[in-house]
């Protein structure tokens, strides 16, 4: 092979690209040029080219520099070589064989993001081993930290088993993971379980059963401190909105478990899927502290109701509010205007326990 300089040009780049023809190896090329020079009586290629160069006479002056001249590539033997040259138009990319592996994603980038619209982080102690008690093949992937690891014990077991993906990582690595500083030492990326339709639910009621409808509350630590309440006085359905707000990872971390036992319902029109309710024989209880209605702790409250409460600013809506059957709200010094909607949650619902319940 000539040095690198027969293949570049002026400003130094390569003008060819030299590539072996396939079933070709260097041992069969200098085969076959040994038998060449045999058959020449011992001759090479370049007493081939002296020899044509007296032929060619004075026209060879005019290509010595070069060494050939067009008679020698007429009637030279040819050697065969094992390289071929290819061109290559300036336009066309080059594309790189890696045996089938390739630097992009095998999976529909459509489809990756709607897989990750189908999937939630959640993190927090609680909030992950109740998710893991409850709904473990619900688990996609979890990070801990060292130091938790020893309570996760049984759920790092049954992910290997299982061939689910986990790391044991450091506090800054688990941070990025989860998305906050405040990750308990431990976070899941999980399945989203979504709303149900009323029809759903109601298909699985009981016969004392209250059911919490939300009206524009979406702060996640208001909603995780209301799925906690609503775990411990047995309250099961909780309408809202958007469902998917119950899913997200602040919320589920204050509920500290309690998330689990709650059964979200879409609500495709607040006040519509209220007259769902009543229908299937439920009582509409509405709350407020700005309009008249009587003290919860002196109110009658039914085995089936749907308790009905509104964000703190504004309570609830005047087409909410005329759906109720009944209001209550919940008596004080007064020297606030109202309670936070999860606390004031916390008290109806242990007041609906206390009278329904506990009998």
């Amino acid at each position: 092979m000539n040095d690198s300089n027969d293949f570049s040009g002026k400003n130094g780049k390569v003008k060819v690209m030299y590539v072996r023809s396939e079933g070709q190896d260097d041992n069969k090329g200098s085969d076959k040029r040994q038998n060449d020079n045999k058959r020449r009586g011992g001759r090479d290629d370049r007493g081939d080219r002296r020899g044509s160069d007296n032929r060619s006479g004075g026209r060879n002056e005019r290509s010595g520099r070069s060494g050939r001249s067009d008679s020698d590539r007429d009637s030279a033997p040819r050697e065969r070589s094992p390289w071929r040259t290819i061109s290559r138009p300036d336009s066309e990319e080059l594309i790189n064989d890696h045996g089938g592996i390739s630097g992009k994603s095998l999976i529909d980038p459509e489809q990756l993001r709607k897989q990750r619209q189908e999937e939630t982080r959640i993190y927090g102690e609680n909030a992950c081993q109740a998710m893991f008690k409850n709904r473990p093949d619900a688990i996609v992937r979890a990070w801990f930290l060292k130091s938790v690891t020893p309570r996760f014990r049984d759920a790092l077991k049954w992910m290997a088993a299982n061939r689910k993906a986990y790391h044991v990582v450091d506090d800054e690595e688990l941070e990025k993971a989860s998305g906050t500083e405040h990750h308990g030492g431990v976070c899941f990326i999980i399945k989203k379980r979504g709303g149900m339709d009323v029809e759903t639910y109601l298909q699985e009621a009981t016969d004392k059963d209250c059911v919490l409808a939300l009206e524009d509350v979406g702060n996640p630590h208001n909603l995780g401190g209301i799925m906690r309440s609503c775990a411990h006085f047995g309250v099961q359905g909780v309408i809202l909105q958007d469902a998917g707000m119950l899913e997200s990872g602040a919320a589920i971390r204050t509920a500290e478990g309690g998330a689990e036992h709650i059964k979200a319902i879409d609500a495709d029109g607040f006040t519509s899927t209220l007259t769902k309710f009543r229908d299937a024989g439920y009582t509409i209880v509405t709350t407020s502290s700005h309009k008249g209605s009587q003290d919860i702790a002196k109110a009658q409250l039914p085995a089936k109701m749907v308790l009905v409460l509104g964000q703190e600013s504004d309570g609830l809506s005047d087409s909410a509010w005329d759906e109720g059957d009944m209001s209550v709200y919940i008596g004080g010094t007064g020297k606030v205007e109202s309670l936070n909607v999860s606390v004031a949650t916390g008290v109806m619902l242990a007041q609906w326990w206390q009278q329904n319940k506990t009998k």
